[in-house]
């Protein structure tokens, strides 16, 4: 690819890595796992820190993570003490972080690096993606880089939205010749002294200076290296020129100039002016999410010392919130009359409790909107006391009766602590 869209003097990158490295000591935040990461000298406990960090941190923001993160350290310190868990506890932990496999795979790799692998983590970054299941190529780098020194450079949301900017990459930044094209680079630039640190200071660049509204250039630590800025400041002389009648400026050396760049954006998606240096990096649409309707009933009875019980049952151990508890529930077809509804979610209780089952009974309480990342889930939930004693067909999934108080103790979803 054209110059532009790289870093390929030497000097350039001594100058880049030294700034953002600077700014990275002064600026950092103060995050639990990094602290770790400094602190602990056994290799194996680092890097496993460092693991459960970058899992948790996938799809959620930081200021989230941290309380579950040191829950879970506390909890699990060691790999030896999370594979000696249940699937039930991890899930317990894990409720109301969303994305539930990640925990599940997280417990898996564990067992595997204690059962195969002798109790030691993978030293590099291609063995701890080859043997850890759920490890993919940017976990595998931030565990070898932040945890072993390993001189290997990161890709994630972040540093597609830095190095897109620094080098002016408008094509859509989720194709693989764009991620491929960034992966070179990010392995480029990586600080060979000081690889963790490095990849850390260019996430926490995208995460707290270079983000994806509003960014705040003038407090960036490698505006001078940023090609978008200087893409910014031609346009707006180039305006001014044309306001005052000059002819249009000369083509810089340094801009791609090659006809259908794949690294450019698209011509038909041409500069937008009030964008700015945020005109990088450009996405692909997004494909809208599907849309689901869900019938779910809290049944009640009196607890044997007065208090409330509800019924929870188990999801099935794949798919969508594998494993996680929920009150009955029943996906509904799409513009179902309410009283179709009450028939279908009437019949569906009825298999559970092997007795009849009176649609009339069931009490609509309202509708609860949950978005998932590729879902847009409504729940049509319904209230039904009950007299008495219930006995639950055993050949069903796993159900149990809990308090309020055992309710929020499960492993149970956001969506459910909704309903």
């Amino acid at each position: 690819p054209p110059a532009p869209h790289g870093f390929s003097d030497p000097a350039e990158i001594a100058v880049l890595r030294g700034s953002l490295l600077a700014w990275y000591d002064r600026c950092k935040r103060d995050l639990p796992w990094r602290t770790l990461a400094v602190t602990e000298l056994d290799a194996d406990r680092r890097a496993y820190a460092v693991w459960v960090s970058e899992i948790m941190l996938q799809q959620t923001q930081v200021a989230t993570v941290i309380d579950y993160y040191n829950r879970w350290m506390q909890k699990w310190p060691t790999l030896q003490a999370l594979a000696q868990a249940s699937l039930e506890e991890v899930n317990e932990l894990w409720a109301g972080l969303g994305y539930y496999s990640r925990g599940k795979r997280l417990q898996e790799a564990a067992r595997k690096v204690v059962s195969e692998l002798a109790g030691q983590m993978p030293r590099t970054a291609e063995d701890l993606q080859k043997l850890l299941p759920g490890v993919g190529r940017y976990t595998a780098g931030a565990i070898a880089s932040i945890s072993y020194g390993q001189a290997t450079g990161v890709v994630d949301g972040n540093v597609i939205r830095v190095l897109c900017r620094l080098r002016c990459i408008g094509a859509d930044s989720s194709s693989p010749a764009v991620i491929d094209r960034l992966w070179e680079m990010a392995n480029v630039l990586v600080d060979r002294s000081r690889p963790g640190d490095f990849n850390q200071a260019l996430m926490e660049l995208g995460a707290t200076v270079c983000v994806p509204k509003a960014p705040l250039c003038g407090e960036c630590p490698v505006k001078q290296h940023c090609q978008a800025q200087r893409r910014v400041e031609k346009e707006l002389a180039f305006a001014s020129q044309k306001l005052f009648g000059k002819p249009a400026p000369v083509p810089d050396v340094e801009e791609c100039g090659v006809g259908d760049c794949p690294l450019c954006p698209p011509a038909t998606e041409p500069w937008d002016s009030s964008l700015g240096v945020t005109n990088f990096p450009r996405k692909a649409a997004k494909k809208q999410p599907r849309v689901v309707r869900t019938a779910t009933c809290v049944l009640e009875r009196r607890g044997c010392h007065g208090a409330p019980e509800y019924l929870i049952v188990q999801r099935p151990s794949s798919g969508l919130l594998a494993g996680l508890w929920e009150f009955p529930s029943l996906p509904l077809d799409q513009d179902l009359q309410e009283e179709k509804e009450r028939e279908a979610l009437a019949a569906h209780l009825q298999a559970w409790m092997g007795q009849p089952m009176a649609a009339k009974g069931l009490r609509l309480m309202g509708e609860v909107i949950h978005i998932f990342s590729h879902i847009h889930q409504t729940y049509v939930v319904y209230s039904l006391p009950l007299d008495g004693d219930v006995t639950l067909e055993p050949g069903l999934s796993p159900s149990r009766w809990v308090t309020e108080e055992e309710f929020h103790a499960s492993a149970v979803s956001t969506a459910m602590k909704k309903v």
